[in-house]
């Protein structure tokens, strides 16, 4: 049996961030089914007992309401894409600067097939999304950031806290309620716990910062005037290398030399100036997360998925894209539905989660002595 630990919050992002990765080059409702039931799966499975890690749902509920929003749109604005018509909604005259565009008139099965592909791909890239931060602690992703990128990494990394800070604020203010038998529906219920719960995500905000600046974090050290000199013109000239690589590469008729060449060089200059700058940061860490073989087999499998899908939409895109003309079934594709099934092996390969004794499994519980 192997010891519980967290795994590395860089691994779960690169894992979900390939499945993110592959749902954005598929509208095919089979195959992005299968990586919201991989992503449930492998959350169910290796999820933390975190306030933060129990809001996955909140993230399926998100992704319902953004179908529902982009059916309801394609509705009203362009619900005319085919032959087969369903209903007629009652159409608002435009005039003729407007013309192009309509407000309500047919609504054809094909128009609704093609906005629900749509908006179940949004659904599912948020799910990903929604699947990583459940699973990787954002405070333990910045611990992660290299030095150099300490400031991009605290900006980063409290956009993406701020959906599960809310998730666990919404817990406490609902628990609270019950606790003073207040009624948990309707939807006066929703206007009264918004407050509390924007008050208690900004308190928690503001005591974090004040435990940061306490604590001397970013503190910058002194550097010599000719370092800095240095480390800013090696930035510079490596983004502009890098700007000017990628306009050669992609430009056939720009010459040789702007290609390539000009883009290893920038990226060199700008790694080099991220080394130096990182000198400007003195920091310590406690307990560095380690990167063993599982970090290495999570983050390779999402990275695999994410390559065999876009070699897939590259050699036969029709695979991935369900045919509206004419009307037909979607049909599984086996190469990407076989890559996203072995997205599902984190769930076994990542190491188990330190749980309390509320979610440990019965039998567990009945091997405990009783006091």
């Amino acid at each position: 049996m192997r010891l519980p630990r967290a795994l590395h919050p860089g691994a779960w992002w690169l894992w979900a961030l390939g499945l993110a990765t592959a749902a954005s080059r598929t509208t095919n409702p089979l195959l992005l089914g299968l990586i919201a039931a991989v992503l449930a799966y492998v959350v169910a499975a290796r999820r933390t007992d975190a306030p933060w890690a129990q809001g996955f749902k909140v993230y399926w509920y998100l992704g319902l309401v953004v179908i529902g929003i982009r059916v309801l749109f394609r509705m009203l604005l362009d619900g005319q894409y085919g032959a087969h018509i369903l209903f007629t909604l009652p159409e608002v005259p435009l005039p003729a600067a407007a013309a192009g565009i309509r407000i309500g008139g047919p609504v054809s099965l094909e128009g609704l097939l093609a906005a629900l592909y749509d908006g179940l791909r949004l659904a599912v890239l948020l799910l990903c999304v929604g699947a990583a931060n459940v699973l990787a602690n954002p405070k333990r992703l910045l611990k992660a950031m290299p030095a150099a990128l300490h400031e991009i990494g605290v900006a980063v990394t409290v956009a993406l806290s701020v959906a599960p800070q809310l998730i666990e604020s919404g817990q406490r203010v609902r628990a609270a309620r019950r606790l003073r038998g207040e009624p948990g529906r309707g939807f006066h219920v929703f206007r009264e716990i918004a407050l509390p719960v924007m008050t208690d995500a900004l308190d928690r905000s503001l005591l974090l910062a004040s435990a940061m600046d306490a604590r001397g974090y970013g503190r910058s050290a002194a550097v010599a005037r000719p370092l800095r000199a240095t480390t800013e013109a090696l930035l510079l000239g490596g983004l502009i290398g890098i700007g000017i690589g990628t306009y050669g590469l992609l430009d056939s008729t720009a010459p040789r030399t702007l290609g390539l060449p000009m883009l290893l060089g920038g990226v060199a200059a700008g790694w080099a100036g991220m080394v130096l700058s990182g000198r400007r940061v003195s920091r310590s860490r406690y307990r560095p997360d380690p990167w063993e073989w599982e970090e290495w087999c999570v983050a390779g499998i999402g990275l695999l998925v994410a390559g065999v899908v876009v070699t897939v939409s590259i050699v036969d895109p029709r695979a991935l894209h369900p045919v509206l003309f004419p009307l037909q079934w979607p049909a599984l594709p086996v190469v990407p539905a076989v890559a996203v099934l072995l997205a599902a092996l984190p769930a076994w390969i990542a190491p188990p989660v330190r749980l309390t004794a509320t979610r440990l499994p019965e039998v567990e519980r009945e091997r405990e002595p009783v006091a």
